[in-house]
């Protein structure tokens, strides 16, 4: 009975963290509304990616912050389920790759750089919906996205030091 009891306050405890994550995405998400769609896009509520290099079962609350924010697109059709997936992915191969270094300010440079480079996927929604040339898309959401990411990256890497987001009971 106390491994079951174990078992379910895990799961519970899972399932409150990966809502917590997803609705501080969405709420950022929201007040940034007029930045965080479109070929110029600076969404600042990126920055909660870096959470999974803490623990990876934050990946789903990322994941459905991204799912639920997109819904709020003027490509919402394709953003939904594209910029989903893609996020899905990308934080799957930056988990794969952080194995490779133990240096924290490393890994959030990579993730930086490779959710920066991933924004092919939202220059292409672009494209499909309205016909934007795409490597200028790509070249500005890219730049917005490299820019969210830094400044992110800086908010949650001095949060982490104060808050200790490995060991927090998100």
């Amino acid at each position: 009975m106390k491994n079951l009891t174990r078992t379910s306050s895990s799961t519970v405890q899972t399932i409150v963290s990966t809502a917590i994550i997803a609705a501080m995405y969405v709420a950022v998400t929201m007040i940034i509304q007029p930045i965080a769609y479109g070929p110029i896009q600076v969404r600042l509520s990126e920055m909660f990616n870096y959470l999974v290099l803490f623990k990876k079962r934050y990946i789903w609350g990322v994941t459905l912050g991204v799912f639920l924010s997109n819904f709020m697109s003027p490509t919402w059709t394709l953003d939904v389920p594209i910029g989903t997936v893609s996020t899905l992915i990308v934080l799957f191969f930056i988990l794969w790759l952080a194995k490779f270094t133990k240096d924290m300010r490393i890994k959030f440079v990579i993730m930086g750089v490779i959710f920066a480079l991933s924004m092919f996927t939202v220059a292409g929604e672009l494209y499909i919906a309205f016909k934007t040339p795409f490597w200028i898309s790509y070249l500005t959401i890219g730049i917005g996205e490299a820019l969210s990411m830094a400044i992110g990256g800086m908010i949650m890497y001095a949060a982490n030091k104060r808050l200790d987001f490995a060991n927090m009971k998100l």
